[in-house]
């Protein structure tokens, strides 16, 4: 029945801190859109095929999670580049690994991963698929 997921939406208490980690540190490109009830400008992270939606906590737009909490998520992205580099552009950013590189299980196969922590404390997974 599902085939892939469209979009996720992030609940931020710190927008600008937000914008600048998934724009400049993952390289995610920031646009607006209209959308929500009722129909407001609303902003979001283009990446690939995906986005995620950005909610600021306190105006969220409906229809919503039932508790939209900053800091709840837990996620796993696949990179365009080399762990290595990954690791580079972390650093050059000046933005701190907390673990990794590790291997896990990714959906389709293992892949190496480094964890960080967005400004709302989102755990991030950045990943490469081992070949």
């Amino acid at each position: 029945m599902i085939d892939h997921l469209d979009h996720l939406v992030l609940t931020t208490a710190k927008e600008a801190a937000c914008i600048d980690f998934y724009t400049r540190v993952l390289g995610m490109q920031l646009e607006s859109f209209v959308g929500g009830t009722p129909p407001v400008e609303r902003k979001a992270f283009r990446f690939g095929n995906q986005k995620i939606n950005l909610h600021i906590k306190g105006k969220e737009f409906e229809p919503k999670a039932d508790i939209p909490t900053p800091g709840s998520l837990d996620l796993c992205f696949i990179a365009d580049r080399s762990l290595n580099e990954v690791i580079a552009k972390l650093n050059q950013a000046q933005w701190p690994i907390i673990e990794g590189p590790v291997m896990r299980t990714g959906a389709t196969q293992k892949i190496n991963s480094v964890y960080v922590r967005d400004p709302d404390q989102n755990l991030i997974e950045i990943s490469e698929l081992i070949k």
